[in-house]
């Protein structure tokens, strides 16, 4: 049990969940380079520098320039593409310059000092799929300039949901990372860039919340579209029973992380999972927690919970102890009856 106070106040609005840049970096430095793969669709021009030679015949004073493009072909599966008189060059998982330069290496001694240019047409191989809540979930294609998060969710269309309700996971080679919708547009930093192959799914998740006890009214409540505090959440559910409520027992149950409690200075020695159930008690006698109230934001799924006070747990003892007395004199009265009734028989 932790008393809510102004030292958990900070450490709670410091706290942050999930992370992408933790977990897959991207956030500084250039975009991610684009080598060809397998798929892409290129087109591949050889310039001579004059008429006569491989590729340019000695007639070709009314062409536009000394070059030749040959027709637009895909990157096979052996990761490969063919080029007259080079034969297969390899060109999956390399840079366009690199084979570029092996292609000119190869027809140096036949083409007159030859130069290639290499030109994406579609780049298959570096597409990221975009998932779930979206308008137009599709395939982005990458550029050179680099597409973070929030580009490639531009790109299909935006949300089709309330951002504060909004989870935006990364699949990146086996690894996932999720965050919040509203903490990764605040956040610069976990607008990291998207590599090919990623798989963004975005999922909107209904935050609802459980009030029991002597409140207003008993039940789960949505968050709907804003962020909730506990003060809020509390007068959502009807506030507190004047005839019924302790105010010095407002509880409020989640499960946080280790580290959490361990700034709180709380020993966790004798938990062994990475997250503790806690019960979070505030005592709205002090008129300075309905200030902290009014700052604990409350989490998907917490559970709030209003005690009795002390003057109702003794009148329920009271109405017991009334209705087994109750019992017992008229299980008496009955026999009685019962008898009389025999003898006015015989």
């Amino acid at each position: 049990m932790v008393d809510l106070n102004k030292t958990v106040l900070n450490f709670v609005q410091s706290a942050t969940a999930t992370s992408l840049v933790g977990g897959f970096g991207g956030g500084r430095g250039g975009a991610p380079s684009l080598p060809l793969g397998v798929g892409d669709i290129v087109q591949v021009s050889i310039f001579e520098s004059q008429s006569g030679g491989l590729f340019i015949p000695n007639d070709a004073g009314s062409r536009p320039g000394n070059y030749v493009t040959l027709p637009q072909q895909t990157i096979d599966r052996d990761g490969t593409l063919s080029v007259p008189y080079a034969g297969r060059v390899r060109a999956a998982g390399r840079a366009v310059e690199d084979v570029q330069r092996d292609i000119e290496d190869v027809l140096a001694n036949r083409a007159i000092e030859p130069q290639v240019v290499i030109t994406k047409v579609e780049s298959r191989s570096a597409q990221v799929s975009v998932l779930g809540d979206v308008r137009t979930p599709s395939k982005i294609e990458l550029t050179e300039a680099g597409e973070r998060i929030l580009d490639v969710l531009s790109e299909a269309g935006g949300l089709s949901a309330p951002g504060v309700e909004t989870y935006v996971t990364l699949q990146r080679r086996g690894k996932s990372a999720t965050v919040q919708y509203d903490h990764l547009v605040a956040t610069p930093s976990e607008n990291i860039y998207v590599a090919p192959g990623d798989t963004i799914l975005v999922d909107r998740e209904r935050r609802t919340y459980l009030a029991f006890g002597a409140s207003g009214l008993n039940g789960r409540f949505d968050f709907e579209e804003s962020n909730l505090t506990l003060g809020e959440a509390l007068g959502k559910a009807g506030g507190l029973l004047d005839a019924r409520a302790n105010p010095a027992q407002l509880m409020l149950y989640r499960t946080v992380e280790k580290s959490f409690l361990s700034k709180l200075g709380v020993d966790t020695a004798k938990f062994t999972g990475n997250t503790v159930p806690v019960i979070f008690r505030a005592n709205l006698r002090d008129p300075g927690a309905f200030f902290a109230v009014q700052k604990f934001p409350m989490q998907d799924k917490d559970v709030i919970y209003v005690s009795n006070s002390d003057s109702v747990e003794v009148l329920k003892f009271l109405e017991i102890l009334n209705a087994v007395t109750s019992t017992a004199s008229g299980v008496t009265s009955d026999a009685v009856s019962t008898r009389d009734a025999i003898r006015d028989l015989n």
